[in-house]
């Protein structure tokens, strides 16, 4: 599942996730920009999703993921799902936007690192994400 916060409206992101995922063996449903995050809850309720990436370009993916997370975290089907969210966070600076949400459920923080995101995916794929 690929999606972004429900305040970021870019795209671009969003398209070179898909490639991204499409090329490490992922099927992806996009859900688009600035998904409200019950639409997010619907849609990975439907889709019964391996992985939740959301992406932020805007610079409010700490503001707007913390509730996002909040939602997704709330329903039991989707308590364990690993979930990542990279990209622009905030302004404060990575490190201090990595707690607020990892402590808010997600499962990794990437900042605008893609490696991470590939290995993750893998381990995903192997079963042995967290």
């Amino acid at each position: 599942m690929l999606t972004t916060t429900p305040s970021d409206s870019h795209t671009w992101n969003l398209v070179f996730l898909g490639l991204l995922l499409t090329e490490l063996g992922c099927r992806v449903v996009n859900v688009g920009p600035c998904p409200p995050g019950r639409l997010v809850v619907d849609f990975c309720l439907r889709e019964a999703p391996d992985l939740i990436v959301v992406s932020s370009v805007n610079g409010h993916g700490a503001e707007d993921g913390v509730p996002l997370a909040h939602q997704l975290r709330a329903v039991p089907q989707l308590r364990t799902t690993p979930m990542v969210i990279g990209g622009k966070l905030g302004i404060e600076g990575r490190d201090v936007e990595a707690g607020r949400l990892e402590e808010a459920g997600f499962t990794r923080v990437l900042g605008e690192d893609v490696e991470s995101l590939s290995r993750l995916v893998a381990a995903v794929k192997a079963g042995t994400a967290p």
